[in-house]
C-alpha cells in the first residue's frame, strides 16, 4: 500500500529487488577503461593514440650555472650599455719635455711667398745631375726613303718588278714531266649540264 505524502512526493511500495540486498566481491572486479593505450576495453572502438615526449633534459656540457651569478641590467647581447656622462677625474700628469722656442726658427725664405716681392733670378751652379745626360747629335738619326713602294710618310707610286723569262711552252720546258690526259679523272655530265631525272626501282 501507498504510505502518507513526504512533501510532494509519496513513496510507494518498490516493484523487484534491489542490488544493495546483495552481496558483492567487492572492488576484486573492475570494468577496463575506454581510454589509453593500454588495458583498454576491448568492446569499445580504440582510436589512434599518440604519444607525447617529456622535455630533453640538459647536455652536461652547455649546462649553465644557473642563477648563482647575477647579470647587470647594463649588460646586453650586443655588448654593454651605458648612458652618456660625464667623468669627473683629476688631471692627468704629464712629463715636461723641453721644446725649442720661438728664437730658434728663421722665417727669411718664407717671406718671399707671404709678402709682394719683385722678380728677381737666382744664378746657382749647374747641377751636377746633368752631366750624365747626354743627347743624340744628328748624325745619329737616319731619315726614312721616299722611294720604293714602302714608305714612312710619302704616296708610293706604282712599280714594277722585272724577273727572267718563263719556261711555260718553251724549249727549255720538259714536257715529258706534264700529266696526260689518263692522269685527270673523267667528270660526269650531270656536273656542268643539266640532270636528267633519275628512277630508283
Amino acid at each position: 500500500m501507498e504510505g502518507p505524502w513526504v512533501g510532494t512526493w509519496r513513496p510507494h511500495p518498490r516493484r523487484g529487488p534491489i542490488l544493495a540486498e546483495f552481496t558483492t566481491p567487492g572492488p576484486k572486479y573492475w570494468i577496463p577503461g575506454s581510454t589509453g593505450q593500454s588495458a583498454h576495453d576491448p568492446t569499445r572502438d580504440r582510436a589512434p593514440a599518440y604519444s607525447f615526449r617529456g622535455t630533453k633534459g640538459p647536455t652536461p656540457d652547455n649546462c649553465s650555472p644557473g642563477p648563482r651569478y647575477f647579470v647587470h641590467p647594463s649588460i646586453t647581447n650586443t655588448g654593454k650599455y651605458v648612458s652618456p656622462s660625464a667623468h669627473v677625474i683629476g688631471r692627468p700628469k704629464t712629463k715636461t719635455q723641453v721644446t725649442p722656442g720661438p728664437s730658434d726658427y728663421t722665417t727669411d725664405r718664407a717671406n718671399k711667398h707671404v709678402y709682394c716681392n719683385a722678380p728677381s733670378n737666382s744664378m746657382v751652379f749647374r747641377p751636377k745631375s746633368l752631366k750624365g745626360f747626354r743627347t743624340p747629335g744628328p748624325g745619329t738619326y737616319t731619315l726614312p726613303r721616299i722611294l720604293g713602294p714602302h714608305t714612312a710618310y710619302t704616296r708610293a707610286e706604282p712599280c714594277y718588278s722585272m724577273s727572267w723569262k718563263s719556261k711555260y711552252n718553251s724549249c727549255f720546258q720538259d714536257a715529258a714531266k706534264t700529266p696526260g690526259p689518263a692522269a685527270f679523272a673523267k667528270v660526269e655530265l650531270d656536273v656542268f649540264k643539266t640532270r636528267a631525272p633519275k628512277y630508283t626501282m
